[in-house]
C-alpha cells in the first residue's frame, strides 16, 4: 500500500520539539528539520526530538546547510562542505530522520562532467563514513533551481545511479530551470524507469524565476507550478511520497496540499 506524507520545511512553532507536536495536531505527517543556517542542534536534543516524532508518528527528514559547495576551487571550502553534510547526518541519525537533503555544488569555471565526478567521489566518501559510523541515514542530493548549480534532474538521477544515494526532487526548482514549464508525467516516467524508487522525497512550493533560474519561493496558490496535476500523477501511479512544503507559509501550504489530495480521494486516515 502506498502512502502520502505531508509537512513543512522547518518547525511551525518556536522550537523543533514544539513543531513536531504542532505538526501532529494539524493532521500532518512529516517535518523537515532545517539546518540551513548551520547545524546548531546537539545530539541529546536530536534524540529527544526523534523519540517524540516516533511516538507521534511524524516522519522527520533533514536539510543540511546552504553553505555547501563540494566542487569549490578551495580545498578548505570543500572539506567544510563535507563536514556540514556529515554533521547533518549525525544529527539526522539521532533524530531518526532517514533522508539528509542538500544542494551539492556550483559549476564555477569547471565543466559539468568535472563537477559531476567531484560530487560523485565526495558522495562515495561520505557514504563510507556514514557506514563506518553506523548512522541510519541516506544522502539525498536535491534538484536545484539555478543553472549555475549542479542539480538538474539528469545530474541527480545519474548521481543516484552511480552511487546508490537517495535524492530529493524539488518540482519548483525544475519548473524554474525550465523557465516556467513542467512535465510531471515525463519527470516521473524518467525517475521510475531509471531508478524504480520505493519512495520519493519531494519538495514543493510556488516559485518566481528569471533566465538564470529560481528567484524566490512563493505560495502554491500562485499555481507556478500548479500542485493538483502532480497530486493526480502521484495518486494514479500509487507512488509513496513525502512532500515537504518550502513555501513562505510552509505549514499552511502543507494543509492546502492535504485538501487537494483529499479532494482527489486520498484518505490520510
Amino acid at each position: 500500500m502506498f502512502s502520502i506524507k505531508l509537512g513543512p520545511a522547518g518547525s511551525p512553532a518556536a522550537s523543533t520539539l514544539e513543531g513536531i507536536r504542532a505538526v501532529k495536531e494539524m493532521g500532518l505527517q512529516a517535518m523537515e528539520v532545517e539546518f540551513v543556517r548551520g547545524v546548531k542542534m546537539g545530539n541529546d536534543l536530536a534524540r529527544e526530538c526523534g523519540a517524540l516524532a516516533k511516538e507521534l508518528g511524524i516522519e522527520l527528514s533533514v536539510h543540511a546547510p546552504y553553505y555547501i559547495n563540494l566542487a569549490s576551487d578551495e580545498r578548505e571550502k570543500r572539506e567544510a562542505s563535507v563536514k556540514r553534510i556529515l554533521d547533518s547526518c549525525e544529527r539526522g541519525h539521532h533524530l531518526g530522520a532517514r533522508e539528509i537533503v542538500f544542494h551539492p555544488a556550483y559549476f564555477g569555471k569547471k565543466s559539468k562532467e568535472e563537477v559531476h565526478e567531484i560530487v560523485r567521489e565526495a558522495v562515495i566518501r561520505m557514504q563510507e563514513e556514514i557506514k563506518r559510523r553506523k548512522w541510519n541515514v541516506r544522502l539525498a542530493p536535491e534538484t536545484t533551481g539555478k543553472h549555475s548549480a549542479y542539480g538538474s534532474l539528469e545530474e541527480i538521477l545519474l548521481l543516484s545511479e552511480e552511487t546508490g544515494c537517495s535524492f530529493c526532487v524539488d518540482f519548483a526548482h525544475l519548473y524554474a530551470r525550465n523557465r516556467g514549464s513542467i512535465d510531471y508525467a515525463g519527470i516521473l516516467d524518467m525517475i521510475e524507469e531509471r531508478l524504480r524508487p520505493r519512495h520519493l522525497q519531494i519538495h514543493f512550493s510556488g516559485i518566481e524565476w528569471t533566465l538564470a533560474g529560481e528567484r524566490n519561493h512563493i505560495v502554491i496558490a500562485s499555481n507556478k507550478p500548479p500542485f493538483e496535476p502532480l497530486a493526480k500523477e502521484i495518486l494514479e501511479r500509487k507512488i509513496s511520497a513525502t512532500i515537504i512544503s518550502e513555501s513562505p507559509v510552509t505549514w499552511k501550504d502543507s494543509l492546502e496540499m492535504k485538501k487537494i489530495f483529499e479532494r482527489l480521494g486520498y484518505d490520510f486516515g
